[in-house]
């Protein structure tokens, strides 16, 4: 049987999926609430207070998952097919895993450095590009990006010890 025939491995269903999603949903609705009930939801004399819409959206977030949460849970008929199959999740993981590892080095290393990380391991790994193409590349990119947001808009993003050596 050749392997595009061969029917790919389920990991877990659409309906446990779903209630996990709509459980880790309502939890960042009701932080989202508290918090903007902290800061106020009310309406001020000159408009709506700071926490005011973004409380309505919590509670619109929060009645929606809600909503899936008790669909599928108590529905009579549960999706129980396969959310995703093993060689699928493969591939969501080959850039799941890197783009959660590129997160943590902005703290480390700032933006700037961890994306040239990221880009030359993307090019290098999945695009297998030469070295000659993926370093004025990994460079460039976020050279240009620095150029923007810093110098020209003005807005800081994270920065490291490159930066830093470079003063800024």
């Amino acid at each position: 049987m050749a392997d595009h025939d061969r029917q790919d491995d389920g990991t877990v269903s659409v309906r446990a999926v779903e209630i996990v999603v709509a459980a880790v949903l309502m939890i960042i609705a009701v932080v989202v609430m508290v918090d903007n009930l902290r800061i106020g939801i009310g309406w001020a004399y000159d408009g709506p207070e700071a926490g005011y819409f973004p409380f309505y959206v919590g509670l619109v977030l929060f009645l929606a998952s809600t909503g899936t949460l008790l669909i599928n849970l108590f529905g009579r008929s549960p999706d129980l097919g396969s959310f995703v199959g093993r060689s699928q999740l493969g591939l969501v993981l080959k850039v799941l895993v890197p783009t959660i590892i590129f997160v943590a080095l902005i703290g480390v290393l700032g933006l700037y450095v961890a994306a040239a990380l990221f880009i030359a391991f993307f090019m290098y790994w999945l695009g297998k590009y030469p070295v000659v193409k993926i370093v004025p590349v990994a460079i460039l990119v976020p050279a240009v990006l620095f150029l923007m947001f810093e110098l020209w808009f003005l807005v800081p993003l994270p920065k490291g010890p490159l930066e830093a050596m470079l003063g800024y």
